[in-house]
């Protein structure tokens, strides 16, 4: 069977049909953005980010979790918040550095998933703290939506929030090299503790 076959199994549900929607807003938000229209792009953002809780929540409550919900949810978390961030970097609002690091952070992360999910059929989850980075991305991203109230302040609350949830995304990524190693170690060493 090949190995992508269970990942395309049982995929018609409410959580996963929440997560393909969560792909398809990436590019309304983008299109509203640049025809300038961005409260309507913010609440697209804002709903992006109430259907990634909302779709979790329905796959445990009623026992819908699937492995292409598994692959694909965190999948459309990272390219709408990449897609958000770069928007607002074009836009002048956030400055360049966190957005390299979370591009080259999720690069990373995707490029080593796909090698596990191919040739191991291993899928690494999501950490807490990676969670709670991606919480802190969605705050600050919202945030930059009123920037224009922070421009006279020293200190602009959605770029220290942004920091934040950067400076955070890295340890999420340390955290995530450090379960591979021991997941690959662990198939490896059956026997071992």
């Amino acid at each position: 069977m090949p190995w992508y076959k269970k990942y395309l199994e049982n995929i018609w549900n409410v959580p996963n049909v929440l997560t393909m929607l969560r792909l398809v807003l990436i590019p309304v938000y983008a299109f509203l953005f640049y025809r300038g229209k961005m409260i309507a792009a913010m609440c697209v953002f804002v709903g992006a980010c109430m259907t990634d809780w909302l779709d979790g929540y329905l796959a445990r409550k009623h026992n819908q979790i699937t492995a292409f919900g598994k692959l694909m949810d965190p999948l459309a978390d990272k390219l709408m918040v990449v897609t958000v961030m770069l928007t607002n970097v074009i836009a002048g609002r956030l400055p360049w550095l966190p957005l390299v690091i979370l591009v080259c952070k999720e690069l990373y992360m995707i490029w080593g998933g796909w090698r596990l999910i191919r040739e191991k059929d291993i899928v690494v989850y999501a950490s807490p703290i990676g969670k709670i980075a991606q919480f802190t991305f969605c705050i600050g991203l919202a945030l930059t939506f009123l920037h224009k109230y922070f421009v006279s302040l020293p200190i602009k609350p959605d770029v220290v929030i942004i920091w934040i949830a950067t400076i955070m995304t890295l340890i999420a990524c340390v955290h995530y090299t450090v379960k591979i190693f021991k997941q690959l170690n662990q198939l490896k060493n059956p026997g071992a503790n």
